[in-house]
Formats: structure tokens, C-alpha cells, sequence
């Protein structure tokens, strides 16, 4: 029983599946790896208002908590751009106007503590589908506002100045105003202009070749040549030496809500982003994504970086698609690269002690082009000019608001537009058409046929007290049409709920209707809806032979009753009506049923 609960954590479970010919790939993609994970580390963490060093710490510890407790093979978590600045945007407000770098670290651990912690009890909880609150529209415009606020907040950083703004405004203002006054570093300026061509060319003609770690090495020697210390350019300095120490944060009290608040905003975005990049490298590999064991091995890392000075981590499509190219094949990789960036700490500690902080700049700003998805937006506004608002809406949250309400904003609107979809869904009257099966909307087929005194409605969303007047109305507009129907036959398939507020609501329709001489009549209602009708005690005023297994009952009963014909609903536009002959064919009613049993034995007929 002890072995195979040991076998059900992820780690032992790969360890003990684990293929002795995987061996040199993997550690061959650590190495690879390790060029990576150290620049954007230091990176990422001054990316979040941290020292660089955090950064280090972070990828080390995050490593080694997702490769014994995450599930994916070759997944890889780490600092993440996206997350950046809303770790920058939760932790400086409440940093002091001194800026003290131990109390940020401090705040910084505890937000990756918080994380874990709605994580793992989400996990427990199964509600990875959370992470489908946030719609690909919406998400789109999240990112290109989160791109464009990294975007403007580095430049300063790459020009060799600071900036100090709340917003994205301000920014831009401070980067105008101290651009007029002359503040730009031309060496700072040179090696950050040179460094995002650098990136940029590399991955776009080599894509092979590690741009990240070609630019960092030469940006190092560039320092050297050059003595760009003389020249007024920013370099990163000596970083501490030894293992990550593990720490307790202490922060204060009062200092818990705004950190929950934050890590409830990362922890929404860090399993969207774990989500969609373990799906993505999974279908590659033919493996199955398990959603809640990968928000148990993603708060497995943040906790691990929490306790040890880190923050908290994502999982990078960027990181995970180099280790996968260098032949990756388990998370043995990444122990590697945690290993490797452990050695570089204790023997090397002064590796990275000339490079230029606008290098890391380059580094952020590169990585921030990349959250972009502008052909996404143009996408959008050629093909649903809804969902661009949507994605438009998000982005100016954004930009105007923060990255934390922009998130807020993001959620906000996904809800939304489900909503909006569901009170005012889509709504069509039914019709016959030649040659083609079944009953078919009148809108996209204007010269549609319809029986006199019959009505044929889809309604096409469950009903709930959102849109049960809406369908009220629509109805009552029906009714009151000249000639006025006898029968409104509802098309009920779509028609997957009906809530006692739409109950009340049908009610008092049915009632006012039959005052008028209109019954209506459902066919093709399912039956745990037609249950829920029952258990509404709705059959008091809805006639229990109103109710049709389909379509196509409904019609046969009502032309029993009537022995009303088909014809045209309206010439169409620019058309002259069809002779006689050319009517749809009278159906087959030889043995049709009463109105009185509500039963059809005809194959069910199809709606469109």
C-alpha cells in the first residue's frame, strides 16, 4: 500500500519508468537549457522589482518542486514574463518609499506561499477548469496590454534611466519628459538596441543557435572592450554566493489581503499559461494533460520557491520548446539546469558580475514581443467583431488600469459575453425549403415554406430567468402577427434548461395565449427538461398533447387537425414565386398520430 502511494507521486512514478537511453539527452538539454534559465531568471526577477539573484533562486527551486510532483515530462516552470509585473504591481505598493530589496523578497516569497496554497487547493478541489474563465479573445487582449506595459516599462531601463510612474500613462510621460531632458545613456542605448537585434535576428535565421546567451556573452566581453562602467552603463555586479538559503518571510499582518488579491490574479494566469503550454507540448508527444495534477505540481514549485527567497513561477512555452528541441526527455532536464545554476553559485558566483543591466532589458523586452498576438486582434476584427470589443476592452484595461485590474477586467468580460450569449440568444422562426430535409431557418432561407396558422420557433439557449422575457416576448410578437397563428410549436432541442423563474414566466405565456386562441406546443424537448416542466406542475396550463417527440409530430398533428397545406412564406426578393408543382411534397400523414396521444412514429427530422 506505502509503495504504491509513493508510486502515485509523479517524481517516483517517472524514476521508476524511466529509460536508461534518455539519459544523454537529457542531460545534454539541461546544459542547453541552463543558458537560458540564467539570463531570463536575472531578467525576470528585476522584471518584478526584485534583486536579480531571486531570479536564480526561483529557477532552482521551482525546477526541482515540479520534477518531483508535476506530471508532464518535459513541462518547464520558472520566472515568466507575464507574471512579472503583477508580482511588481502587488508587491511595490507596499514595499517602503526606500525601496528596502529584503522587504520586497520578503512580500515576493510569501505571494509565491499564496499561490501554492490556492493551487494545491484547487488541485484537491478539481477545478482545473477554472483556467477556462478567461476567454482566447479576452486573453489576447490581456497580453498585447501586458506586452506594450513590459514594453514601455523597460525602455527606461535600456536607455540607462529610470522612470517612476504608477501607470502605463505615466510612464509614457516620464519616458518623453526625460528623453526631452537628455537622459539617455548613447552606451546604455547601444548595447540594449544591439542586443534586441541580436535576439531578434538569431531566433529568426538561427533559430538552433541560443540567442539569449550569445547576446548575454557578448554584451559581457562588450563591458570589458569598452569599460561601458566608465560610460555611465548599469551593470548587474556580484551576485551572493551559495545554495539558495531557506527562509521563513516575515511580513506584517496587515500586509496578507493585498497579497491574496495578487496571488489569486497569478495563480488564475499561471494555470492558463500551465494549461495551454502542457497541452500544446503534450499533443506533440502523444502524453495526456492532466489538468489538476499540474496545478499540484505548479504549487509544488511555488511553494518550493517560496521557502526558499523566490517568487512565483509559470510554466514558459519558450524555456520548455528549447529543452524539447535539445531532445528533452524527462524532467531530469530541468534537475540539470537547477544543479548546474547551483554549481555557477558556489564556484562562480562573479560569472555574470559585467553584465550590463540594459542586456537584461533586452532580454524582457524580446520576451515581451513574443506575449504578443496582433494577427490574433486583426484575426478577431475580420471575423467577429464582437469578440475584437472583447479583446480591444481587455487590452485598454490593461494599459489604463494596471495589469491586476486588467486581469480582473479580463475575467469580468469572459463571464460576461458567456452571459450576454445566454440572455440574448439567437432566435428564428423555422420553415420548409425544396429539396432539403428538415425545417430550416427563414433568414438564411427567405423563401421558406410555412403550413397557415403555424408557427415554428427556435429558441436557441437553455431558459433561465435572464432570457425568459426576452422569449416572452418574442412570442407574444408572434402571437400578435395578422392572419394570428393557432399553434407556436416550439423547437426545444437547444432548449436545455428551463429555471422556475422561466417556469413562472412560461406560465403566465401559455395563459395569455390560450385567452387569445394561440396554444403553444414544444417538440423535441429533452427529457430531464421535460421532468423539470413535470416537477413545475407547468402541465396544469400546457396541455399535456402539446408536447411532441419532434418536429415533425408537431406539424403532422396541427395538419390532422387543420388539413392546413404548405406554402410560401413570401416571394423572395427578386424572385417570382414557385408554380404549384413545385412545392415541397405533402408529408407522409397516412397513419399519422392524434393530437390527442402526442406520439410519432417517424424517423426524427432535423432543424437547422
Amino acid at each position: 500500500m506505502r509503495l504504491g502511494r509513493l508510486r502515485a507521486v509523479p517524481g517516483i512514478r517517472a524514476v521508476s519508468t524511466y529509460r536508461r537511453e534518455w539519459l544523454v539527452k537529457d542531460l545534454v538539454a539541461g546544459v542547453v537549457l541552463t543558458t537560458l534559465l540564467v539570463p531570463q531568471g536575472m531578467a525576470y526577477a528585476e522584471l518584478a522589482g526584485l534583486p536579480a539573484i531571486t531570479g536564480l533562486y526561483t529557477s532552482i527551486l521551482c525546477l526541482l518542486g515540479y520534477a518531483v510532483c508535476g506530471p508532464s515530462r518535459v513541462l518547464v516552470l520558472g520566472p515568466d514574463s507575464s507574471l512579472g509585473p503583477m508580482i511588481a504591481a502587488t508587491v511595490l505598493p507596499l514595499v517602503a518609499a526606500d525601496g528596502d530589496p529584503d522587504r520586497a523578497v520578503a512580500l515576493a516569497s510569501v505571494l509565491a506561499l499564496m499561490v501554492a496554497a490556492v493551487m494545491i487547493l484547487a488541485s484537491v478541489a478539481k477545478l482545473g477548469f477554472i483556467a477556462d474563465l478567461i476567454s482566447k479573445p479576452t486573453m489576447i487582449g490581456y497580453m498585447n496590454g501586458l506586452a506594450l506595459t513590459i514594453l514601455i516599462g523597460q525602455l527606461p531601463k535600456l536607455l540607462g534611466f529610470k522612470v517612476e510612474a504608477d501607470n502605463l500613462i505615466g510612464e509614457c510621460a516620464g519616458l518623453v519628459r526625460k528623453l526631452a531632458d537628455g537622459a539617455a545613456v548613447p552606451a546604455a542605448a547601444t548595447v540594449g538596441g544591439c542586443g534586441i537585434v541580436l535576439i531578434l535576428v538569431l531566433q529568426r535565421l538561427l533559430p538552433k543557435i541560443p540567442a539569449v546567451l550569445v547576446m548575454v556573452v557578448l554584451a559581457i566581453a562588450a563591458t570589458a572592450v569598452f569599460d561601458l562602467g566608465a560610460h555611465g552603463v548599469d551593470l548587474v555586479g556580484e551576485l551572493p554566493e551559495g545554495f539558495p538559503p531557506f527562509t521563513v518571510p516575515d511580513v506584517r499582518l496587515a500586509d496578507l489581503a493585498p497579497l491574496f488579491g495578487g496571488a489569486l490574479g497569478i495563480a488564475l494566469v499561471s494555470l492558463a499559461d500551465t494549461i495551454s503550454n502542457a497541452s500544446a507540448f503534450a499533443a506533440r508527444s502523444g502524453q495526456e494533460v492532466r489538468g489538476n495534477q499540474e496545478m499540484a505540481g505548479v504549487g509544488a514549485a511555488n511553494l518550493a520557491a517560496g521557502l526558499f527567497q523566490g517568487f512565483p513561477v509559470s510554466a514558459s512555452g519558450s524555456r520548455t520548446a528549447v529543452a524539447e528541441r535539445a531532445g528533452a526527455r524527462s524532467q531530469l532536464t530541468g534537475v540539470v539546469g537547477a544543479a548546474l545554476i547551483v554549481l555557477m553559485l558556489v564556484l562562480v558566483p562573479g560569472l555574470f558580475r559585467d553584465l550590463p543591466q540594459p542586456a537584461l532589458a533586452a532580454v524582457v523586452i524580446t520576451a515581451s514581443l513574443s506575449l504578443a498576438d496582433i494577427p490574433g486582434a486583426v484575426r478577431l476584427w475580420r471575423q467577429r467583431r464582437a469578440e475584437f470589443l472583447l479583446c480591444l476592452a481587455a487590452f485598454v484595461g490593461v494599459a489604463l488600469l494596471g495589469v491586476l485590474p486588467g486581469i480582473a477586467v479580463a475575467v469580468a468580460l469572459s463571464v460576461l459575453n458567456v452571459f450576454r450569449r445566454a440572455w440574448w440568444p439567437y432566435n428564428t422562426v423555422l420553415g420548409r425549403v425544396q429539396d432539403l430535409e428538415g425545417y430550416h431557418d427563414v433568414r438564411s432561407y427567405p423563401q421558406a415554406w410555412q403550413l397557415p396558422g403555424l408557427v415554428i420557433h427556435r429558441f436557441d439557449a437553455p431558459l433561465i430567468f435572464a432570457n425568459a422575457k426576452a422569449f416572452r416576448d418574442e412570442i407574444r410578437r408572434l402571437a400578435d402577427a395578422n392572419p394570428r397563428p393557432t399553434w407556436i410549436v416550439i423547437a426545444a432541442e437547444p432548449i436545455t434548461d428551463v429555471d422556475t423563474t422561466a417556469a413562472d414566466v412560461l406560465q403566465e405565456l401559455d395563459e395569455n395565449l390560450n385567452a387569445q386562441g394561440v396554444h403553444l406546443v414544444f417538440a423535441e424537448l429533452k427529457d430531464p427538461v421535460r421532468r423539470k416542466i413535470e416537477r413545475y406542475e407547468l402541465t396544469r396550463t400546457i396541455d399535456p398533447r402539446h408536447f411532441f417527440p419532434t418536429v415533425e409530430a408537431a406539424v403532422d398533428a396541427f395538419r390532422l387537425r387543420t388539413g392546413a397545406e404548405w406554402a410560401p412564406r413570401r416571394p423572395p426578393p427578386y424572385i417570382a414565386p414557385p408554380p404549384a408543382d413545385t412545392a415541397p411534397p405533402p408529408l407522409d400523414i397516412a397513419s399519422p398520430p392524434s393530437a390527442d396521444d402526442g406520439h410519432h412514429d417517424g424517423a426524427e427530422d432535423r432543424t437547422t
